[in-house]
């Protein structure tokens, strides 16, 4: 199965992934070579992970994106009403991939973002983890690892979560790339529950 990881990050989502084919797109180098030293037989590609699907979208069996998040976050929204941050747009890069996958994929796929602070443009297919996700397959609730819990154990001394470990890496903000990390557990799940739809489109196919 190929698959597209966009905005792919330190690979939360991928690290559970088995039996696949994975092409990851980060713009920020020094964060991909931590992905590359993770995953060393995934494909990283440097570069604007919005540009590539764009141009790329066809080529996969299954892509997962993740946009940026912070403009679309409540915890933005009430820093910014607390005059902590200055208020910003909403970024329409996470709508405009939605729309593009919607009408012009034809293999499965997930755009993933945090549970936003307006009335959404577009309904999400299902929540999961405090997660959206936008998708053309619908995956049941499921309950995972509190990340409430996990998060509270993130501090300066101790850089490891779901277990993935930044402690041995010298980067800035490891706290902050751990907690903008997607449970690798809700990286499998969706995985799976998109490869079993595939399977049923297949079988209805030849019959």
């Amino acid at each position: 199965m190929k698959i597209l990881n966009l905005y792919a990050g330190i690979g939360g989502n991928r690290k559970l992934w088995e039996d696949v084919q994975v092409t990851a797109v980060e713009i920020d180098p020094e964060i991909a070579e931590i992905y590359s030293g993770f995953y060393p037989d995934d494909t990283v590609i440097v570069d604007d992970a919005h540009q590539y699907l764009l141009e790329h979208y066809k080529e996969f069996d299954f892509i997962w994106s993740s946009p940026p998040c912070p403009s679309h976050s409540r915890i933005r929204k009430a820093a910014a009403l607390h005059g902590r941050y200055p208020a910003i747009y909403p970024d329409p890069i996470l709508w405009q991939e939605i729309i593009l996958l919607k009408h012009f994929c034809k293999t499965k796929w997930v755009v993933e973002n945090v549970n936003i602070y307006y009335e959404p443009v577009i309904e999400p297919a299902f929540k999961l983890d405090r997660h959206f996700f936008w998708s053309n397959f619908y995956t049941a609730p499921r309950d995972f690892k509190r990340r409430e819990v996990a998060h509270k154990y993130i501090n300066g001394s101790n850089h490891k979560i779901f277990g993935v470990d930044l402690s041995g890496f010298d980067i800035p903000d490891k706290r902050r790339l751990l907690r903008n990390m997607v449970n690798p557990e809700v990286g499998e799940y969706i995985l799976n529950v998109a490869m079993d739809w595939e399977i049923k489109r297949t079988q209805m196919e030849m019959f």
